[in-house]
């Protein structure tokens, strides 16, 4: 379905990108269209869209800030750099709403309460916007995305100020997020481990709609307030052009949620602990050093080399060390053992120092990290034990030998 809908995009641009643009009178009706959040991860944060319909001329066209391609060359690597260009296309009304009746989402509609001149900017604005020069934009999750986009295009539009009245509650862009991940998924759980400590600052109602829901409830209450001091709402009518069918929700085992996971590889490496099978614990130690060592790897290049917010001074480096991927090889190598045991040493710093991050609230954590963290910092702990009685003992030997 998504590659049939990039399909209808791409034909659809193709067919505006030739022909002259069209034109709309004074009648015409824009709204601010909002979709429900889909199953899909790049659909699961909801769309946001401007509908231009003109009863005039007839034409009913969708202009949209959220079109991508994975045809794009490079592109999974351009979207772990947060290098990635979305464009605004245009299309008519029916195909963009057939698309999210097909994958069964809500669609709102918010008819804006535009002065003629408002509408005139607007258009002009949009027009220009979408000429092949300009089409294109660096798209960025929380700042720049195919919501903000269509909020700053008519704000810009308005002939004086838009005054916010509606409920907020202030949330950290970390709790926004989990809204609409679930706060006990594996997605939630990917995101909390990339998103650094500025996720865990408090948005401000601006900042909160980068999120299409968001904006469209504070759309809903809005006021513009004119240079006489008169105000109008924003909004004239909302009502849903889309319906949603109830589904089914699917709920995963308890077993495979997160929190289950991480505690039962805490419980296996309390085992190996105790049971001191030495190739039993190696082996555990070894894959989970060098799963852990990856993991860190793309927490570093997101730190130091992306242009992604949020992903910055992320301390789930302290414990998803890079460095770990050499310690788990090392395990394997004789003679590496000296090197290996002090870097265990700062290693064992480094996890106590992940749970002072956590207990401080310095940065929070997914919960069910803290297992793993536990997980770590018990085997090397233990490791290091182990260790220090065997090189005591070796140089109590090589003492002994140099008297005789």
């Amino acid at each position: 379905m998504k590659k049939a809908f990039l399909l209808v995009i791409i034909y659809l641009n193709s067919f505006y990108l030739f022909s002259q643009l069209p034109l709309f009178s004074d009648s015409t009706i824009i709204s601010l269209l909002t979709c429900s959040p889909g199953k899909e991860v790049y659909a699961k944060f909801g769309h946001t869209a401007i509908r231009l319909n003109d009863p005039l001329t007839g034409n009913d066209l969708i202009f949209n800030y959220g079109v991508f391609s994975f045809d794009t060359k490079n592109f999974y690597l351009k979207f772990i750099k947060g290098e990635t260009d979305y464009q605004l296309a245009v299309y008519d009304t029916q195909s963009f709403l057939q698309e999210y009746i097909a994958r069964n989402s809500m669609v709102w509609e918010q008819i804006l309460n535009l002065t003629p001149q408002e509408k005139k900017k607007l258009i002009q604005s949009l027009l220009i916007n979408y000429e092949p020069q300009n089409r294109i934009y660096r798209y960025n999750f929380v700042y720049d995305n195919c919501s903000t986009r269509p909020r700053d295009k008519i704000v810009e539009a308005l002939e004086g100020e838009i005054e916010y009245t509606g409920f907020f509650e202030e949330k950290t862009f970390r709790d926004l997020i989990g809204i609409y991940t679930g706060e006990n998924s594996w997605l939630k759980f990917g995101i909390d481990l990339i998103l650094g400590a500025d996720a865990d600052k408090v948005a401000t109602r601006n900042e909160s709609m980068f999120l299409p829901e968001m904006l469209m409830a504070q759309f809903q209450s809005a006021k513009v307030i004119s240079n006489f001091n008169s105000a109008r709402p924003l909004i004239v009518e909302n009502k849903i052009i889309v319906q949603k069918n109830p589904e089914k929700l699917s709920q995963t085992f308890p077993l495979f949620l997160p929190i289950s996971v991480c505690l039962l590889l805490f419980l296996v490496a309390i085992t190996c602990t105790v049971l001191n099978n030495k190739r039993s614990f190696r082996v555990f130690d070894s894959i989970a050093y060098i799963v852990s060592g990856l993991m860190g790897l793309i927490i570093f290049y997101l730190m130091f080399f992306s242009a992604h917010p949020l992903v910055k001074s992320n301390f789930n480096i302290l414990w998803l060390n890079p460095l770990n991927l050499f310690a788990g090889v090392f395990l394997w190598i004789r003679k590496t053992k000296p090197i290996l045991f002090y870097y265990q040493i700062l290693n064992s710093l480094f996890l106590f120092i992940a749970l002072i991050v956590f207990i401080l609230g310095i940065q929070e954590f997914n919960i069910a990290s803290i297992f793993l963290i536990l997980t770590f910092l018990l085997r090397t702990v233990r490791w290091v034990a182990t260790t220090r009685k065997d090189f005591i003992f070796k140089n109590n030997l090589k003492s002994t030998s140099k008297k005789y």
